[in-house]
């Protein structure tokens, strides 16, 4: 039996560069103080992409329209479970739209050399960057509702 679908991240390209957020860094929570990409865990009854439409918007106050999303897949995760990772492009004047939520210390624009490059970004996504940057073939995106 397939593992449940838990979340959703979504590398977004604002022109050139990745919007990315700054963890909180409470005790006990996973990959405090770390880079990461917009996103979350999935509600009840919503598909990936509503997910991560969801989060982005509570994130980074960005609505973004279904048809912006390009490429997504879904990867396994250590526990058996299922999450889903979109790319989207956005152009360069977007980041005069970006306002912080609640959630994370802090947002910025990254290089994708940065990101790649930096100690301090949630692991797993840098292999999922990759595969995106690399062309491997795009999963079924449930685009429904």
């Amino acid at each position: 039996m397939a593992g449940r679908v838990i979340g959703a991240k979504l590398a977004l390209f604002v022109g050139e560069d990745l919007a990315t957020l700054q963890r909180d860094d409470r005790p006990g929570l996973m990959w405090a103080g770390y880079w990461d990409l917009p996103g979350g865990g999935i509600e009840p009854g919503e598909t990936p992409l509503n997910c991560v439409l969801r989060e982005t918007h509570e994130e980074l106050s960005l609505v973004i329209a279904p048809e912006l999303i390009t490429w997504g897949r879904d990867y396994g995760t250590s526990s058996g479970d299922i999450s889903w990772f979109f790319a989207a492009h956005l152009p360069a004047d977007t980041e005069a739209q970006i306002v912080l939520g609640d959630e994370g210390q802090g947002w910025a624009l990254m290089s994708i050399a940065a990101f790649m490059a930096h100690d301090r970004v949630v692991p797993q996504f840098k292999p999922r960057l990759g595969d995106y940057l690399a062309g491997v073939v795009s999963g079924h995106i449930d685009r429904s509702g």
